[in-house]
């Protein structure tokens, strides 16, 4: 298994300033995940006046329309948040959301290409990146295989490299909801590259994920889950990421280096120490026809016979008398 590639994922959490999406940037920076990921929203070209709220959280935006547009940058400052993400060694990827987007994201050199649940199935778009030949990582949250494997095929025909995140479009997602047999059933299905989209706002989720298979990890990110926005309360503290990088690591050494169960060799040593031998746990004659109540097992191993063969000592005879807990080896029977 390859280093799970960790997609920090900052969406809307700047709530349409500049300054603090370059602040998202720097913070993630020193986290230790890979890439970083935004949304590149164009509300003429992606959205109307009719466009409903999913959620109605906001108290300035009248219409979803009025939300994408104060969300949406230039071209030119998408190019220095592209800059910015280099400079520090993140990967940026972005999701389009639009076919003017995907022109954009040309425009300023984006290598990746994430597509998001609702977008699965929006052939015009997939047509438009499929275009670029560049890997795409599609988000299967609101798909059933049947449209998946539409998907799937659209990409495939057209040469596409692609990577498929299991995900559960509900916000926070419940521990219920997250589908966690799917990962395993989206490799054998296409067998290709498989993640985790995760919307739980908890560390242990992703690490299930990656102990469970996934090769790519992506969440939300919030400096704070008390902020403004349709997906703080689905997403992970700046801390918490640290903490989901350090974890991740940890996991995958373990899931790196199978044990061999055949093999206890290393144990030898403690196995001396902590097996144990067969005693008599009362004083008795010789001639006494030992039962199980007669015995007990001690540490260490090797100074009598050991507790496992305590079957073979049931019903014999003692060949010299022995004190309450002496160790009973072979000599002392008959």
């Amino acid at each position: 298994m390859h280093k799970p590639y960790l997609i920090a994922e900052i969406g809307q959490a700047h709530e349409g300033s500049l300054g603090i999406l370059h602040s998202y940037i720097d913070a993630l920076a020193e986290t230790g995940v890979q890439a970083v990921k935004f949304q590149m929203h164009i509300a003429e070209a992606e959205s109307s006046s009719l466009e409903p709220f999913r959620i109605k959280f906001s108290y300035e935006d009248k219409t979803r329309y009025d939300y994408w547009k104060r969300m949406q940058f230039t071209l030119e400052q998408w190019r220095e948040i592209k800059n910015h993400c280099d400079a520090v060694g993140l990967d940026f990827i972005c999701s389009p959301f639009s076919n003017k987007a995907v022109d954009w994201l040309e425009e300023i050199g984006s290598k990746y290409y994430k597509v998001g649940s609702g977008e699965v199935n929006n052939f015009l778009l997939l047509e438009k990146i499929a275009q670029t030949k560049k890997h795409v990582i599609i988000s299967s949250g609101m798909s059933s295989f049947e449209e998946l494997d539409l998907t799937v095929q659209f990409l495939k025909k057209r040469q596409v490299d692609f990577s498929i995140l299991q995900c559960t479009t509900s916000y926070p997602t419940q521990p219920e909801q997250f589908g966690f047999n799917v990962i395993q059933e989206l490799k054998e299905r296409y067998q290709v590259k498989v993640g985790f989209s995760d919307h739980s706002a908890k560390i242990a989720t992703s690490i299930a994920a990656v102990a469970l298979g996934a090769e790519i990890l992506e969440f939300h990110v919030v400096f704070d889950r008390r902020m403004f926005g349709p997906d703080s309360k689905s997403s992970l503290t700046i801390d918490e990421v640290s903490q989901l990088v350090s974890d991740v690591r940890f996991i995958q050494t373990a899931i790196q280096n199978p044990i061999n169960k055949d093999d206890n060799r290393q144990f030898s040593t403690l196995k001396s120490i902590f097996e144990k031998s067969l005693a008599v746990n009362k004083d008795l004659p010789k001639g006494h026809i030992l039962s199980f109540e007669d015995l007990e097992a001690k540490k260490p191993k090797a100074y009598g016979i050991e507790a496992s063969g305590f079957n073979s000592v049931i019903g014999k005879k003692l060949s010299r008398d022995m004190l309450q807990w002496e160790f009973l080896n072979e000599k002392d029977l008959e």
